[in-house]
This record gives structure tokens, sequence and C-alpha cells, in this order.
């Protein structure tokens, strides 16, 4: 899945961009906080599972 997508796939879960520090998306979701690096690259398997269950899209 490219890093794009998945930025895509959280701001439609509910996830909102707080803030971009270079190509990292700092987004929120209640009090909870995600980042996403966001080089137009896919993002790494491991990486992708870690980031749907920490939001619970998985």
């Amino acid at each position: 899945m490219k890093d794009k997508d998945l930025l895509k796939l959280l701001k439609q879960n509910g996830w909102e961009v707080k803030r971009i520090n270079g190509s990292h998306h700092i987004l929120k979701k209640d009090s909870e906080t995600e980042i996403v690096a966001v080089h137009n690259q896919d993002v790494p398997t491991g990486l992708l599972n870690a980031i749907l269950k920490r939001t619970g899209l998985k």
C-alpha cells in the first residue's frame, strides 16, 4: 500500500492531520496520535500492519 493511500484511509476513518513536519504527517483521533511519513513509496508490510493495529483498523 502506498503511503498516500494509508493517509487517505486514516482520514476516512476519523483521523485528522494536525500538523506536518517535513514529510511526517501527525494525525490525531480523540487522545491518540499517529505519525505517517509520506515519501511516495510503499509502506513496508510490518510497519503497515503496526499502524493499522494501533489505529484500530486491523
